[in-house]
């Protein structure tokens, strides 16, 4: 493997609260050395001029949906991990809810063989919680974190049963693996389509409302302070939910929360053309929902941005809206709109980082979110300066299915090393 010099970056670290334009080593696959004026590498070694760019450990997304086994015709784990690379993410983790279910060894395997043989960056998969995610029988989490598993989750079905989320919670803690909850209180979501506000009726769309998502969540939290089991609530929504996790951190449970980009970005108010491209689950809440997520995101309440990347076909969203798939796309997208939170003041560079890579591995424990030497070499090298156009056509998801189609946007990842090897680059900046 050849060496790779970074020179000249903005090199961002802040688990080691390192701020400092200056080059980075990587060899072996390893971060070598990091100090200025460092000499170019061998015959074979690359040097890329990065001045301008922040230079940042890899980052990584906890929640993904990359649909292999049995629904490829949306995604796979070679595309959706070239949207991973292309959009600066060195490691994903992938939701259970394929086809069968992540329920088994056989189907982790799978997951694990599939990305090694077809995979650009590092893929972690998620075990479901109950057999088949129907949240009657615990799925045997022991087998599940043996064959490769760091989490489990039932994501896009909340575990409504209080004795079998009480269980889950318990044989969890028994592996040391946390339980990511998809929070949704079915009888009282039942089936709305966007958020339960003044937009709603506006719009005539049959809605639910944001106690969906926050009375499960507190039910959640009071089984938590009884079992002690790790608990991370997947798609934090709205201010209510929030509220709920300040206080739990205060308590000291071990509670985490991400946010998704469009959650931070986009309002209920975006339904108003019916464009089911703006339809989810947990839905577009209300502009004082969305400035609550950003308060909580700036002061540490919320641990990480994640995507959930939920790549459909035509068939799944060219309908009517109510009828639609949940779900958009987001690989690609994410690091712009964070670099656009940070121009807002919303976060620092550093803070971004934080909630891009050190975040999400602290949430499940994994390898990466700081460039310390002798760690592997994933890096991520972003120019927050560079303008484009959101074009679902030029993705390299098969998914076309992103609610900011057409918006221009400013700062993207322009080279993405995983273990010391180059998986995505823009070839101005080779030389």
């Amino acid at each position: 493997m050849p060496d790779i010099l970074l020179r000249g970056g903005r090199v961002l670290d802040p688990m080691r609260e390192f701020d400092a334009q200056t080059d980075v080593l990587l060899r072996d696959g390893r971060i070598a050395r990091i100090e200025g004026g460092l000499a170019a590498p061998g015959k074979d070694g690359k040097v890329i001029n990065v001045k301008d760019c922040w230079v940042v450990p890899g980052l990584i997304d906890l929640h993904v949906h990359l649909r292999e086994p049995g629904q490829e015709y949306k995604e796979n784990i070679e595309t959706g991990t070239a949207a991973a690379a292309a959009g600066g993410f060195s490691a994903v983790c992938c939701m259970p809810n394929t086809s069968p279910p992540n329920d088994t060894r056989a189907v982790t395997e799978l997951i694990v063989q599939r990305a090694r043989d077809k995979g650009a960056v590092r893929v972690y998969p998620i075990g479901c919680i109950t057999q088949g995610q129907k949240g009657e029988s615990l799925a045997d989490m022991g087998e599940l974190q043996e064959a490769g598993c760091v989490a489990v989750s039932d994501d896009g079905h909340g575990v409504m049963n209080s004795e079998v989320m009480r269980r889950a919670l318990e044989y969890a803690r028994s592996f040391g693996i946390p339980l990511i909850q998809h929070c949704e209180d079915n009888a009282l979501s039942a089936g709305g389509a966007m958020h339960e506000g003044l937009a709603s009726t506006r719009f005539g769309i049959r809605a639910q409302p944001a106690a969906a998502e926050s009375a499960m969540l507190a039910r959640d939290l009071e089984l938590v302070a009884l079992t002690g089991g790790r608990y991370h609530m997947a798609h934090i929504s709205c201010a209510a939910s929030v509220r709920l996790i300040r206080e739990a951190k205060q308590r000291g449970l071990p509670v985490t929360c991400e946010v998704t980009p469009h959650n931070l970005m986009l309002t209920d108010e975006a339904c108003a053309g019916y464009d089911t491209f703006f339809k989810m689950n947990p839905p577009l809440r209300s502009s004082s929902d969305q400035a609550a997520l950003r308060e909580a995101l700036a002061d540490g309440t919320i641990d990480a941005i994640a995507t959930d990347h939920a790549p459909h076909s035509p068939v799944e969203k060219e309908v009517e809206f109510e009828q639609a798939a949940n779900g958009v796309i987001g690989l690609e997208t994410a690091l712009a709109l964070a670099v656009e939170l940070v121009d807002a003041g919303v976060l620092t560079p550093a803070k971004l980082v934080v909630r891009m890579s050190a975040g999400p591995a602290r949430v499940l424990g994994l390898p990466g979110g700081s460039l310390a030497l002798g760690a592997p070499a994933d890096v991520t090298v972003i120019d927050p300066q560079a303008t484009w156009t959101c074009d679902a056509a030029r993705f390299r998801s098969k998914a076309r299915n992103t609610p900011f189609g057409g918006r221009a946007m400013r700062g993207r990842s322009v080279l993405t090393v995983v273990g010391g090897a180059i998986v995505f680059s823009e070839e101005r900046f080779v030389v």
